[in-house]
């Protein structure tokens, strides 16, 4: 079957190459081409003359728009296509009579996936389609490879991610969601520097990479004598030096790498938003943060608090729903499952082995095996879950008048964590001894916990301010808005194996 696939595909291309052949006999070579002067999309013309009615033309106006052919049907001597630019798609009225006979011959050699550049005016088609007229073109591109069939797409999900060019062409859909999850990311933007705050760049190769549980890539640098280095998995400590700096708000919106699985809602390349605000606690970050979704929801939706998300309705009226760490986990095990078993390490890993997981090494892996089993999966409507226990959250600041937790909060929305934030520890003992336990948990086998980086722990011996931080994973939130139940449905270029 795939040798009988690449015959009839070489014989497409050998055609189209026949194609390109014609053109360039005639005058018209596609690759010749430089520039174009477009004045409208397909969109805007759409909206522009909607006002017209069947067999109304639009009188003395013409104008210039780009895109490519996504279909073609000739009848005698008129030609009927689609042309889809950025925007969307439009109708083209091409006749011989009008264009003459050699014109009208280039249009017969193009192909679908050609690009093309049309000058004509509006009129709406005895079908009731508003359709260009075509009176001037030029022969942009050429599609020498052919494109999916038009009823069926390209549907073959790993080659839809490796040819996403491909995908990108036949599916507008698709497109439509990476030109969204752009709004978004500007729209953040906005928001965030509306505020008073400063974007900045922070390195993405360290000597030790910290910030997060998760394994870095190791590489290593020719002009450092072949020194070994780690790709970042956070910007955390680099930002809150900055903040010991006295820039006071910061944030980055960068790349981030981490040495872990592929699956729906995780990705080895990713992007985060980290952010950070002295003189700020743990709750003023969770209003900034439930503002700031609740203002993306309300641009993605046109002004509406609700959003459909797959068969579920999502209600994004504030304020969101909120439920404590230990107390969620108790709700949701019918109370078999109470603080004193979760914060006492063997407890913890008596109730891994009650839900028949493999062994923790860790007490803090344990929790987190436990949260995503028990309480992770009751999380659909937006949802902020408080104070964290301590042992898995080695960078916040310990909760007033209960040291075993700390201020922290993350944000679940339809089972997903989107955000991770916390009043941050400034406390340079506390945090060399909860490095220096790390470095404890690190030995017992838990390769996630990074290495300590002890000039953070010197940083904050110069003094930081009260401070809150917080980290919002973009690929998510834009899976979020855009409906979409992976992340490889987000990210313009997933990670994938090696072809072959």
């Amino acid at each position: 079957m795939d040798e009988e696939l690449g015959k009839t595909e070489a014989s497409l291309v050998a055609a189209r190459r026949d194609h390109l052949a014609a053109l360039r006999s005639r005058g018209s070579d596609p690759f010749l081409a430089t520039r174009y002067e477009v004045e409208a999309t397909a969109q805007e013309l759409l909206a522009r003359y909607a006002f017209l009615e069947v067999g109304q033309k639009a009188e003395a106006e013409g104008w210039n728009l780009a895109g490519r052919i996504m279909s073609k049907r000739t009848m005698g001597k008129t030609i009927f296509a689609d042309l889809h630019d950025r925007t969307g798609r439009i109708q083209l009225y091409v006749r011989k009579d009008e264009l003459g006979e050699e014109p009208f011959s280039i249009w017969e050699a193009l192909d679908r996936g050609d690009i093309v550049g049309v000058r004509g005016y509006m009129f709406r088609s005895k079908k009731g389609d508003l359709t260009l007229h075509v009176t001037a073109f030029a022969v942009l591109g050429k599609a020498l490879m052919p494109l999916p069939d038009k009823w069926h797409g390209l549907q073959d999900v790993e080659k839809r991610y490796r040819q996403r060019y491909v995908d990108l062409i036949v599916n507008p859909d698709v497109r439509e969601t990476f030109m969204l999850r752009s709004r978004i990311v500007s729209e953040t933007r906005r928001f965030i520097d509306e505020r008073g705050f400063y974007e900045v760049e922070t390195p993405t190769l360290l000597h030790v990479a910290g910030g997060a549980s998760a394994r870095p890539f190791l590489t290593s640098v020719n002009a450092l004598s072949d020194e070994e280095m780690q790709l970042r998995i956070a910007t955390e400590l680099n930002l809150k030096r900055l903040i010991v700096g006295g820039m006071e708000r910061v944030y980055e919106i960068g790349r981030i790498f981490r040495n872990e699985g592929i699956d729906t809602t995780h990705n080895p390349e990713f992007t985060m938003l980290e952010l950070y605000a002295a003189y700020w606690d743990v709750h003023d970050m969770l209003a900034f943060n439930e503002a700031l979704i609740a203002h993306l929801v309300s641009v993605v939706t046109g002004g509406d608090t609700e959003l459909k998300n797959g068969d579920r309705t999502l209600s994004f009226a504030r304020p969101f729903a909120r439920v404590s760490y230990l107390d969620g986990i108790a709700q949701y095990s019918d109370g078999r499952f109470t603080r004193e078993r979760l914060l006492d390490p063997q407890g913890a890993a008596q109730i891994v082995a009650e839900l028949g997981m493999p062994k923790s090494p860790t007490h803090g892996h344990a929790l987190d095996k436990i949260f995503e089993r028990v309480l992770e999966p009751n999380l659909v409507q937006p949802t902020f879950v408080t104070d964290y226990p301590v042992v898995i959250s080695p960078l916040a600041k310990r909760k007033a008048g209960d040291p075993q937790l700390v201020d922290r909060y993350e944000l679940f929305c339809n089972r997903m964590e989107v955000s991770n934030a916390f009043t941050e520890l400034n406390d340079p003992d506390d945090q060399r001894a909860r490095f220096e336990a790390q470095v404890a948990e690190r030995a017992k086998g838990d390769e996630e916990i990074p290495e300590p980086d002890w000039d953070f722990v010197r940083a904050l011996e110069y003094g930081m301010p009260p401070t809150a931080g917080i980290g919002i994973g973009i690929d998510r939130l834009v899976m979020l808005l855009t409906g979409n139940a992976s992340i490889r449905d987000v990210l313009l270029f997933p990670l994938q194996r090696q072809h072959g």
